[in-house]
């Protein structure tokens, strides 16, 4: 039971560090439509959608996918507690 709770963690860790990635291409012209950018989009924009329908941009700054980095990070600890109460 450790062990999985222990990989769904470091899903959630690993997919938190590929938005910040995803987030991180959108200063350089033109990376996000190179062949690595179109695959962390096809990863990425799945979970952005959602929060981009319910917070719209300020301007040029989008701040949808730091509430979705939250979210992951408040799964995480929820599955952390959720595991606790398990034990």
């Amino acid at each position: 039971m450790a062990e999985l709770f222990n990989v769904l963690l470091f899903a959630l860790n690993i997919y938190s560090w590929l938005l910040i990635i995803y987030i991180l291409l959108s200063w350089f012209p033109g990376a996000r439509e190179s062949s690595f950018g179109e695959i962390l989009s096809k990863m990425c924009e799945p979970f952005l959608e959602p929060f981009r329908k319910i917070i719209p941009p300020l301007g040029m700054i989008d701040l949808s996918p730091l509430v979705a980095i939250f979210v992951l990070r408040f799964a995480g600890e929820g599955l952390r507690v959720l595991f606790q109460m398990l034990l």
